[in-house]
């Protein structure tokens, strides 16, 4: 069973939508997934409640001192992926995700100020000996100078997922009704971006490679 934790204690950097439109499109490739929304303000939960399709991925609210017996669990259930979806701040719940990861990643928007952010996250991925990497995320659709800026800042400090996620109404339009980006247009750009995130997540948390490429936003 992986383990991926989505931190990042900056608020708005989208860690719920990655959640769940990674949760669906590992579900469409038959990898049984869970979701754990450890956020008070309960946004996975929430969608969860709006979703209409009887399958995965199942969604579940826990608190820190939950979080760790829980996993066992899930594991004898025959879950495959579990996602953590985090608080946008410092608490509890954000270090016991990282505790249990096998791997965390952080979104962050293309901007200086959102990656100096980030750096009290990356301290605390630090202290407890965890793996990461960035995912850039609602950037400039198109090629974006800003964005190429940021990718290459981003691989001088630390991993960085080699697929960029772009600004699309598909994001919004997934959690207003329920679904995923996946499911809401199997032949958007934004669907085709999460399903190459999933790949390289996945790759990463087994130690495959898969290829370390110049980024693009298209």
């Amino acid at each position: 069973m992986n383990i991926l934790a989505i931190v990042s204690q900056k608020g708005g950097t989208g860690k719920s939508t990655l959640a769940f439109s990674l949760a669906v499109a590992a579900e469409e490739q038959d990898i049984r997934t869970s979701i754990i929304d450890m956020d008070p303000q309960g946004t996975t939960k929430k969608w969860y409640g709006r979703r209409e399709s009887d399958g995965g991925p199942e969604v579940n609210a826990l608190n820190a001192t939950q979080l760790e017996p829980a996993m066992p669990l899930l594991r004898k259930q025959g879950i495959q992926l579990v996602i953590i979806d985090t608080p946008g701040a410092d608490t509890p719940g954000v270090t016991a995700a990282i505790q249990v990861a096998d791997l965390c990643l952080i979104p962050a928007r293309p901007s200086v100020a959102d990656i100096e952010a980030s750096a009290p996250t990356v301290s605390a991925i630090h202290r407890l000996g965890k793996p990461f990497s960035y995912v850039l995320n609602q950037c400039p659709p198109g090629r974006s100078i800003r964005t190429m800026d940021a990718f290459r800042v981003l691989q001088l400090t630390g991993a960085v997922a080699s697929t960029p996620l772009a600004m699309r109404a598909d994001h919004m339009d997934a959690l207003a009704t329920g679904q995923g980006v996946t499911e809401r247009d199997i032949s958007s750009k934004a669907a085709a971006e999460i399903r190459e995130l999933l790949k390289w997540t996945l790759n990463k948390m087994e130690g495959k490679p898969h290829g370390q490429k110049q980024t693009r936003v298209a």
